[in-house]
């Protein structure tokens, strides 16, 4: 399967939150990088897509594939969602957040994925201002997590 058609089809499955079958699609080495206090593998970043349906179930990531070089797929992303279930940080330390009833917003945010031998080997998400967990604490008025 070529890079585009695998980024694709795990694309579709994470907007449609079938995290089983994105599991599918990642390298057993998989990493992902970005907003995140280093990189991580699969486990942490499904457990942590999995902790953002709980608390946001109509989370909408909006990501789209907009273009390919070689194995290097491009994305961008926009995440939004409303904040009507238990938030569990425990592992950020921040513990777990009751629900606030606020809706959040983030910013467009650029990625990419490299693909080879038909799974994803990485995504990396470049942090931004305004992005990533920081930026939906703060929409949601929580205090964030020090560095």
């Amino acid at each position: 399967m070529d890079p585009q058609k695998v980024a694709q089809a795990l694309v579709d499955a994470f907007n449609a939150g079938d995290l089983d079958t994105v599991a599918s699609y990642l390298s057993d080495d998989f990493k992902f990088s970005g907003p995140v206090s280093g990189p991580i593998g699969a486990a942490e970043w499904l457990g942590m897509s999995r902790v953002f349906q709980v608390a946001f179930p109509d989370i909408n990531y909006n990501l789209r594939i907009v273009g390919v070089e070689g194995n290097v797929v491009k994305t961008t992303s926009q995440v939004s969602g409303t904040h009507t279930g238990q938030l569990d940080l425990s592992a950020l330390g921040v513990g777990v957040i009751p629900p606030t009833g606020k809706s959040f917003s983030n910013p467009e945010e650029l990625g990419e994925a490299i693909v080879e031998g038909g799974k994803v080997t990485s995504i990396h998400i470049p942090s931004g201002e305004g992005s990533g967990v920081g930026g939906i604490l703060a929409q949601l008025g929580i205090e964030p997590p020090a560095r």
